[in-house]
């Protein structure tokens, strides 16, 4: 498959996420500062695909109003019947039926762009007609789990509902996110049927009808498996917050800037660090915030849009918004103004 050819990316938005106990949107929950589903737009915007097509249901006029910023055409899925389904509405909004469709879920909030890119990559170079990604569990309960020949080689994936006891057992399960030749894919999800637990049009069963026409259908191997789950729950929205959180602490730190005790620090994508800059436990930044180098921000300390100049202090505990600090400054601690 040439690299010019169309890549279309569609994500999977329109279920309710009954295990968060919530009366909002699963994809509209917010981690790291943005809804989980923004996360996987920003994750895909290198890729620089030909279109992005979301997929929306429930409660699908706020998850619009929610992607407003973003350039990608939305696809209504009327009913909840299935992954398959879901992608098969996808297909009104399809303008070449060559190339490739990526397919990922909204709920996945830690995937890495350039895992994507490499997915992509080894996807038209093999020239296959799917590629799915998987990753290894230790406890693999809840995920599909991965049929493998004894070369290795994918023979279906089968849902943990159906499962019997020797599939259970299998460690290496399915991601979620899948790179398919754009034609089999439109003309093989209509011929899936719902013959299975939940009776509904299962993606997955598309890896089977692609092994049963002798084509060639290769795994992605995600060597991270916490990049790849996807979010259901409250304790997994929190860990993947902190698991964002310390990735972009990792990339403040290795340009230049001291942080003590950085599970605790939080600094928003959208603020600026400069070097030299050090940062006490507690801190959050947030906002347009911007830090130029030499400056200290004590234990505690909350920024929310504020510009601090080079060589401050900021004392512990202060709670500070929309300001801005000179050069030099020394901001006592408590202090609720600049």
């Amino acid at each position: 498959m040439s690299d010019n050819s169309p890549l279309y990316i569609v994500i999977l938005a329109a279920g309710k996420g009954t295990r968060m106990k919530s009366a909002k949107a699963k994809v509209l929950h917010e981690v790291f500062y943005a809804p989980m589903v923004h996360h996987v737009l920003n994750a895909i915007s290198p890729l620089q695909p030909a279109k992005s097509i979301v997929i929306v249901g429930h409660q699908r006029d706020a998850v619009e109003q929610s992607l407003a910023s973003f350039s990608v055409e939305l696809a209504v899925q009327e009913e909840q019947l299935g992954t398959g389904h879901a992608v098969l509405c996808a297909e009104a909004a399809i303008d070449k039926m060559s190339g490739c469709v990526m397919i990922l879920c909204g709920d996945t909030p830690l995937i890495r762009a350039e895992t994507l890119q490499a997915m992509v990559d080894g996807h038209r170079s093999q020239d296959a007609t799917l590629t799915v990604m998987t990753t290894i569990l230790d406890d693999p309960t809840h995920y599909g789990r991965i049929v493998s020949d004894a070369a290795g080689d994918v023979l279906s994936i089968v849902e943990e509902k159906d499962a019997d006891t020797e599939q259970k057992k299998i460690q290496e399960i399915n991601a979620g996110i899948y790179c398919i030749n754009t034609e089999f894919l439109f003309t093989h999800l209509k011929n899936i049927g719902t013959d299975n637990s939940q009776g509904e049009v299962y993606l997955t069963d598309i890896v089977t009808q692609a092994v049963q026409e002798n084509l060639r259908v290769q795994k992605f191997v995600n060597p991270e498996p916490a990049d790849v789950l996807g979010v259901n729950s409250r304790l997994e929205l929190s860990q993947a917050h902190h698991a964002l959180q310390l990735r972009r602490n990792d990339e403040l730190m290795a340009r230049g800037v001291s942080m003590i005790n950085p599970a605790t620090i939080q600094v928003a994508p959208t603020a600026t660090i400069a070097q030299d800059v050090t940062l006490h436990p507690g801190v959050e930044i947030s906002g347009t915030s911007s830090l130029a180098s030499g400056s200290t921000i004590q234990t505690g300390v909350i920024l929310n849009n504020v510009t601090v100049g080079s060589n401050c202090t900021i004392g512990p505990y202060a709670c500070l918004h929309d300001c801005e600090i000179t050069d030099g400054s020394n901001i006592t601690a408590h202090s609720h103004t600049c």
